[in-house]
């Protein structure tokens, strides 16, 4: 049983809202349409699992065990520019399907996870030979 309180107060059933309506937009999306399709077979399985990631980031729920930057940086067509397509689209949905302050504190938690992804995708898309200097 979980004892800390949320980040900032929503119900579960908020989330799964904001799930619905992001992955219905992120099909159709023509950036982020062809990634997403190309790599979810099971798009209610997909919305499940990423629903329960929001639920432990949120409410502190322990039912995701999934590694988000592992699974970007290994399917190979995510480009660091497709997270300002992913936030404005997240933030759209967010704002249609909540109230103002919710969407307002989910929205700062999704971009600093985004930022964290994003730098993750860029290291790796690096070339080889592009090794930092330290001096």
């Amino acid at each position: 049983m979980n004892t800390m309180p949320p980040r900032f107060p929503i119900t579960p059933e908020q989330i799964e809202l904001v799930m619905t309506h992001f992955y219905a937009n992120v099909r159709k999306d023509p950036v982020l349409g062809p990634i997403f399709n190309g790599h979810v077979k099971n798009w209610p399985e997909h919305e499940a699992k990423i629903a329960r990631f929001w639920r432990n980031a949120i409410l502190f729920e322990r039912s995701y065990d999934g590694n988000p930057m592992m699974a970007h940086m290994r399917a190979g067509d995510v480009r660091a520019d497709h997270f300002d397509v992913w936030l404005a689209l997240f933030d759209k949905v967010l704002n249609e399907n909540l109230p103002k302050e919710t969407a307002a504190a989910w929205s700062a938690l999704v971009h600093r996870i985004g930022r964290g992804l994003r730098m993750g995708v860029q290291d790796v898309q690096k070339p080889a030979d592009e090794v930092p200097t330290l001096g």
